[in-house]
């Protein structure tokens, strides 16, 4: 029976956003707001973000050609887009190989907390932080915004796509952080508990790397096995990380 899932599946965050300092900055001095204007889908990375991607991109291109992807998807978001762009002409995958986009990989929607701090939440709106509480991360969805369930249904969609049309090929996701543990849990089969356990132990670095890799034994007809999880290019480890989008309510990740 042939393989109905890629051979190699990569999932990146991007690199780190002008949206990511900014509300670092902001937490830091207790701010409710963060300090950047305009829509979330169009927040550039920052220097730093496109240093990382670049060494990304260098990382793969020191190893051999199939070690590096033959399809990649992104996020239409402005900081997935300029990361998967810089880490292919990097020499990560072949010079022109087109990205593509798919909304169902953009961030998790923030609805009304979008742009606001954890102290801004609790000042603007208490009760969305008390139904956060009783409900948890995982369930609670702010109005006009979503939980990790809705990432969830929209990433399972994504997944038949990919199992659809790219069986058997090396294929590398750019996307958030929220989206990369989403994958996770769809793809490990994980329930609540286990998904947030993994979320407390630390933050999905910027561009880093989760890497499945298929397994004919793994299952009835085979499956996508963990092969390393959160790994960084080794020139950047040492700044790669930065605080994470969804530690009270998610805000720009």
């Amino acid at each position: 029976m042939s393989a109905r899932w890629p051979s190699v599946l990569w999932l990146v965050r991007h690199g780190q956003s002008a949206g990511n300092v900014a509300r670092d900055a902001a937490h830091a001095e207790g701010l409710e707001r963060i300090a950047i204007g305009g829509r979330d889908v169009d927040v550039p990375l920052s220097p730093l973000g496109e240093r990382q991607a670049d060494a990304l991109g260098q990382w793969f291109a020191d190893g051999t050609p199939d070690e590096r992807p033959t399809v990649i998807l992104s996020s239409p978001y402005v900081r997935a887009m300029q990361t998967a762009r810089r880490f292919r002409d990097a020499g990560g995958a072949a010079a022109g190989e087109t990205i593509c986009t798919d909304e169902r990989l953009r961030e998790k929607e923030f609805g009304i907390l979008d742009g606001l701090t954890t102290p801004g939440i609790l000042a603007l709106y208490p009760e969305q932080a008390e139904f956060r509480r009783i409900l948890g991360k995982f369930y609670h969805r702010p109005p006009g915004g979503e939980s990790w369930c809705d990432v969830i249904f929209r990433l399972r969609s994504l997944l038949d796509t990919v199992s659809l049309h790219y069986a058997g090929k090396q294929v590398m996701i750019v996307a958030h952080q929220v989206v990369v543990l989403c994958l996770r849990y769809i793809l490990e089969n994980l329930d609540e508990d286990s998904i947030l356990a993994i979320d407390r132990e630390g933050d999905v670095a910027n561009c880093s790397v989760t890497e499945y890799r298929f397994d004919p034994t793994a299952g009835r007809d085979g499956n996508l096995v963990l092969h390393r999880y959160n790994a960084t290019a080794p020139v950047r480890q040492a700044e790669t990380v930065t605080s994470a989008p969804d530690k009270i309510v998610a805000v720009r990740g």
